[in-house]
């Protein structure tokens, strides 16, 4: 038998199941399963791995996670097998009170890309709780004579179960006198009624007990009892009566205490005691009990507890009138609960890529995040948006989610972070909104040069120079940032002459400084020019280039000599005009002749 239960079990556990790429594809369905509550923890839910078509090895590596929107969790996402199993048992009736459909949502969200997959498991109900009546004795006062047909409300049982597995019926033990008329509510729900099919005679029969039996559609079915003590009174000669069987009112929520909801009104034709009629609750939940009081001489219904159209949009209140001979009467109370804006909407971050590199593509996602409002129409029904002076925008994706993506080109060297603003309102009177700041870093991307400090260098040197002198330094600039901004210097290749730069002319890496490695002389080369590239540590790198012009200046260090007569020349030396020559230049070869004689 226990093997059977579970294969049926197996059978009904996945009902259906729809695929989405949600996110970066945009709107899309959401995977749905199904199971009985009860479960044991531990028990597999589904294996999204398999289902997704995603590969087991890769969920770690993606930080696959799962988020729960109930507040307890009752799930969990086993990353090393792909497997959302339970990781506390599911009472439905916990979960979800009476409601004919009870679903367990959360959402899988994937990073590296951002995915997000939305889950849907129903909580089927299983027939694990009894029909249970509040107490194990009702006692009932009826007159005799009174007339055939008459009817008196019966206490309703409470089992948690729904839909087949809750109340489906009412049976009363076999006599003579009464028989029971099953019927339903508004909601569906069923309750009794015990309907007098042959007068009472006290003197023949001063009291009755009955068994009143409830049964749900359950299977195996499962039973509750209560006696029913039936005590014959004398003759009462009328009945008190409302005014109206149904009284129908609105009442808003929030509404303070003590205010008043409703009156109802009952009178009765006898006199004296008999006249004297009191209220009271009939058969109520305690949540009614809590909520409303009700004053016993007056009728009136006033509010008691906080009233909250979140909890409840409706309640049925049997009200009952007595006499001071024991007869009783019943109406019914509606009290229909009017919605009030007292719900801000709530901003729910789902996932948050805190930085992204400047050269992000427009419509990277950024963030997902969900708005929701507890209110109903259009109190809950909410816009959202974002300031306009940044390069984001918000897509729609699932129902009540959001994409912040990028819109336009990002520049780090210009702005390096937002403070992203997200207003969410919803469209009640008057409208509440909730704020939530998101701030986003962005990442530097080499996608700046060094520049120097100018287009082109000039540097002066004088001649007999010792090696390893200093002559000047470049400097260039990257606005990137880190590696990105590391510049180091270094010469093109070239020659002076026959012999390359780098036998002469050396430029620090780190620093720019340009320093002489020979010493030079102005009468073989007065000025030269070096190409000096600024790299920076990107990948790949960035540069920029400048001339640097080394001008040598002149120094005397050069003796004139005479070039004419030669001085093994046996010319006359009144005859000559002596011409001199010398290397240095400008004032440094101004040249004045003495002749000395020996006379």
């Amino acid at each position: 038998m226990a093997g059977g239960m579970e294969n049926r079990s197996r059978k009904r556990q996945v009902l259906s199941f729809f695929l989405c790429l949600c996110v970066s594809l945009g709107a899309c369905e959401t995977i749905r399963y199904s199971m009985p509550e009860e479960k044991k923890s531990g028990s597999l839910v589904a294996n999204i791995a398999k289902d997704l078509k995603l590969d087991v090895g890769k969920l770690s590596g993606r930080s696959a996670r799962l988020i729960s929107e109930s507040s307890k969790q009752y799930v969990e996402l086993n990353a090393r097998s792909g497997g959302v199993i339970i990781k506390e048992k599911i009472d439905r009736e916990d979960l979800c009170g009476q409601r004919d459909l009870c679903f367990l949502q959360f959402e899988i969200v994937l990073e590296n890309p951002l995915q997000l997959y939305r889950m849907e498991v129903q909580i089927d109900d299983v027939n694990d709780n009894s029909p249970k009546f509040s107490k194990n004795e009702f006692v009932f006062k009826i007159p005799e004579l009174l007339p055939v047909n008459s009817r008196f409300p019966l206490e309703r049982a409470q089992d948690p179960d729904i839909s087949t597995n809750g109340i489906q019926s009412y049976a009363i033990s076999s006599n003579e006198h009464f028989s029971l008329d099953v019927l339903s509510q508004q909601d569906g729900s069923k309750y009794a009624e015990l309907v007098l099919e042959k007068q009472l005679d006290r003197e023949e029969q001063a009291q009755l007990m009955l068994i009143l039996t409830a049964a749900d559609g359950g299977l195996p079915q499962r039973t509750g009892t209560a006696r029913i003590r039936v005590n014959v009174l004398d003759n009462n000669d009328n009945f008190p009566q409302f005014s109206q069987s149904v009284y129908k009112v609105q009442l808003m929520e929030n509404s303070p205490r003590d205010t008043l909801v409703t009156k109802v009104e009952a009178s009765d034709l006898d006199q004296g005691l008999n006249a004297e009629i009191t209220y009271s609750f009939g058969q109520v939940p305690d949540k009614v009990l809590k909520l409303f009081q009700l004053n016993p001489f007056t009728g009136e219904i006033t509010v008691l507890g906080i009233i909250d159209f979140e909890d409840a949009a409706m309640y049925e209140i049997e009200i009952q009138v007595m006499d001071g001979g024991g007869f009783t009467s019943h109406c019914k109370v509606v009290v229909e609960i009017e919605d009030m804006n007292d719900n801000a909407p709530e901003v729910t971050l789902t996932s948050l890529t805190s930085t992204i590199p400047e050269d992000s593509s427009p419509e990277t996602v950024v963030a997902l995040f969900s708005v929701s409002d507890r209110d109903s129409g259009d109190n809950g029904r909410t816009l959202c948006s974002i300031q306009d002076n940044v390069p984001f925008a918000l897509k729609s994706t699932l129902k009540n989610y959001y994409e912040l993506v990028t819109q336009k080109p990002l520049d780090r060297e210009k702005v390096p972070e937002y403070n992203i603003t997200i207003i969410a309102t919803d469209r009640g009177t008057p409208r509440l909104t909730s704020v939530r700041v998101i701030q986003v870093q962005l990442s530097d991307i080499n996608d700046n040069p060094p520049v120097f400090n100018e287009s082109s260098y000039v540097m002066y040197l004088k001649e007999n120079n010792p090696p390893g002198l200093l002559i000047g330094t470049v400097r260039a600039a990257d606005l990137d940032t880190e590696q990105n901004a590391k510049v180091t210097y270094s010469a093109l290749p070239g020659n002076i002459g026959d012999l390359p730069f780098s036998s002469s002319i050396s430029i620090n890496s780190e620093n720019g400084q340009v320093y002489v490695l020979q010493s030079l002389d102005y009468e073989q080369r007065r000025d030269f020019q070096v190409t000096v590239r600024a790299a920076d540590g990107g990948s790949p790198p960035l540069s920029s280039e400048a001339i640097v012009r080394v001008v040598i200046t002149d120094e005397n260090d050069n003796a004139p000599f005479i070039l004419y007569p030669l001085q093994n020349s046996s010319s006359p030396a009144n005859d000559l005009v002596p011409r001199s020559a010398e290397a240095d230049k400008t004032s440094k070869c101004s040249l004045s002749f003495t002749r000395n004689s020996t006379d």
